[in-house]
């Protein structure tokens, strides 16, 4: 999935200091926010700068992500993709969340980010998207790992959860190798070329998480 999270003053995410209701330190710009993911493998905080990238990267792999991605016929230029990211960016500006790209030997891979936090039960989904000729790496569960971990040391919220079809058996494959539990099925969830699909929600919490690196 997508993340649908504006040049306003952006804050961190500085779990020092976050309070019961999820007010977050200006201490930090969180734009410099790097994610080390594995030696060649970064997560950067989307900027306008990535829309090209991200827009080709959308555009070259179309036909692939128009299965599983709602989002995808609606992004037709890079003016599409720079409203998606000015989207995430008043997240930020909000204390929402945030939307990484996935960096892998200089290039945009996919993205990876929070679903708008939701402070008062301390828990987030996260979505992602990866393109195929960057799958079968092991990327995206290592980028998955390393937002659950932040969720749950820097963040400090309790629960984390990722919603997939029922039939994208890649997608799946990431929650469950990571320990996560399948919790339930939403029927007819998501709107998706022209007809109702399945979702599966998978969910951790921080009781149960080990932080690795």
């Amino acid at each position: 999935m997508r993340i649908v999270w504006g040049n306003t003053t952006l804050q961190s995410y500085n779990a020092t200091t976050a309070d019961e209701e999820g007010i977050i330190s200006k201490s930090m710009d969180i734009l410099s926010l790097r994610l080390p993911v594995d030696e060649e493998t970064e997560l950067r905080i989307l900027t306008e700068r990535d829309a090209s990238d991200l827009y080709a990267l959308v555009d070259q792999n179309r036909a692939y992500l128009c299965r599983w991605l709602p989002w995808v016929d609606a992004t037709r230029s890079i003016e599409d993709e720079l409203d998606f990211i000015r989207i995430t960016q008043g997240h930020v500006a909000r204390n929402d969340g945030f939307t990484c790209a996935i960096w892998h030997r200089g290039m945009i891979a996919g993205t990876i980010g929070y679903h708008p936090i939701d402070w008062i039960s301390r828990k987030v989904e996260i979505g992602y998207m990866l393109a195929p000729q960057f799958q079968g790496k092991g990327l995206m569960t290592k980028a998955c790992r390393v937002m659950v971990n932040y969720a749950f040391t820097v963040l400090k919220l309790t629960k984390v959860e990722v919603r997939c079809a029922t039939d994208n058996e890649r997608s799946c494959a990431i929650p469950e190798r990571l320990g996560f539990t399948r919790r339930r099925t939403v029927h007819n969830g998501q709107w998706l070329n022209d007809r109702l699909i399945d979702l599966y929600v998978y969910g951790v919490y921080a009781s149960e998480w080990e932080v690795s690196g």
